[in-house]
């Protein structure tokens, strides 16, 4: 079984009237790229900031690589990174002065800091802009050396809020690659805060979704799919090389199927329960040939969209 990274239990921090994160149970496998998600206002970064210990929880609590986030904050601080949505840089600094700068706050040594840096530099891949100044650099340069600046202290967890927000492609593509390198090369646990859920989708191994504060769903995109699929009924996705109009009516006579769905060009045929034998002998009754059959896959999005629904 996994080891726990993070578990919280009734985690709660109230704002004067306004309850920004409301009873927060979760848990966070080592290990895993964590998605995070919800949108703007609905405690996500509140959420970080308790669990990096920035912030003290009015109740519940939490711990983070085994170290209690209000006793041991300082602990947790020298085990996890972060990038916050709003990094904040040192413009007139080069990228290995800026880097050089965060390692003596983390009071690494002059000879491991002067190492770190430039393993970390290559490793976001800014090494032949080392000596370049901050100001010169693009959105997306200075969201790798943000990450950079979170890797500094060699963490074992690295939280990650919105970090692809703002960035054109290429610029996410990097910055997802290189979460995504960070996870397989180094077993780093990722947290990761985001409201863009392609991205999430393409990343994430689990993923939690938060609405008002309140957490409404957690598991991994399949089991969260499969979820939905339990709800509203077994689906099968059909690719033929036709479709009729006479034939979705065929279709829908088949014992079990209690509705067919025409969606870019394939058909999603909804079943009582798996009836694909006798979906299929239908359609190549009827002349039409299968060119791809399988159970409906739910993107994130519309995950996402079925769980808030259901918690208004």
């Amino acid at each position: 079984m996994p080891e726990r990274i993070i578990q919280t239990s009734g985690l709660t921090k109230i704002y004067g009237e306004v309850t920004a994160v409301d009873q927060l149970n979760l848990e966070v496998n080592e290990g895993e790229i964590f998605g995070f998600l919800g949108p703007n206002g609905s405690g996500k970064t509140t959420t970080i900031l308790m669990l990096m210990g920035l912030t003290t929880p009015t109740s519940g609590t939490g711990r983070v690589g085994g170290y209690d986030i209000i006793k041991n904050s300082r602990d947790v601080r020298r085990i996890a990174g972060c990038l916050p949505e709003a990094a904040g840089y040192y413009e007139d600094l080069t990228a290995k002065e800026n880097l050089d700068y965060f390692g003596q706050l983390a009071d690494l040594p002059r000879v491991k800091r002067e190492k770190r840096v430039n393993e970390l530099l290559e490793f976001v891949g800014l090494g032949k802009w080392r000596d370049v100044k901050v100001e010169k650099f693009s959105r997306g340069m200075k969201q790798r050396l943000g990450i950079a600046q979170a890797l500094i202290k060699d963490p074992k967890i690295i939280f990650l809020d919105e970090p692809t927000i703002g960035l054109d492609p290429q610029g996410t593509k990097e910055v997802r690659d290189l979460i995504l390198r960070l996870n397989r090369e180094q077993k780093l646990t990722v947290f990761l805060s985001s409201h863009l859920l392609h991205e999430v989708q393409q990343t994430c191994s689990r993923v939690g979704i938060i609405r008002q504060g309140k957490l409404i769903a957690t598991d991994t995109i399949e089991n969260l799919s499969r979820g939905i699929a339990k709800e509203e009924g077994y689906c099968v996705e059909f690719e033929l090389d036709k479709v009729t109009r006479r034939l979705i009516e065929e279709i829908k006579t088949v014992k079990g199927v209690t509705s067919v769905e025409e969606e870019g060009g394939k058909l999603l045929v909804y079943m009582e329960r798996d009836n694909r034998a006798d979906v299929s002998r239908a359609i190549t009754k009827y002349g039409a040939t299968i060119l791809l059959m399988k159970p409906r896959e739910y993107t994130l999005e519309e995950i996402f969209l079925r769980y808030y629904k259901g918690a208004g």
